[in-house]
């Protein structure tokens, strides 16, 4: 599946990846290849890029507060700013 995240100043991430993990207002959740269309709000917390199925690759992201896009095979994360995690 696509995974972007987009700040309103510039897009951090843009790429092919098996999943990705996000904080969710109630609480964590993972999005994987076909998941069903949806939309959710995001808090402030730490998003997970799974870049294999192995799990062997993944970028972290320390993300604030938006919103998350799910729609035809495609992840749209949108928030007001992000930073890679250590």
């Amino acid at each position: 599946m696509e995974l972007e995240i987009l700040t309103p100043e510039k897009k951090i991430f843009s790429d092919s990846v098996f999943g990705v993990q996000l904080p969710g207002i109630g609480g964590s959740f993972e999005v994987l290849d076909k998941h069903a269309p949806m939309v959710s709000a995001l808090k402030a917390g730490k998003l997970k890029v799974l870049k294999d199925k192995a799990l062997k690759e993944v970028a972290a992201y320390t993300i604030q507060g938006g919103f998350v896009e799910v729609l035809n095979n495609k992840v749209t994360v949108l928030v007001e700013g992000a930073a890679a995690a250590e």
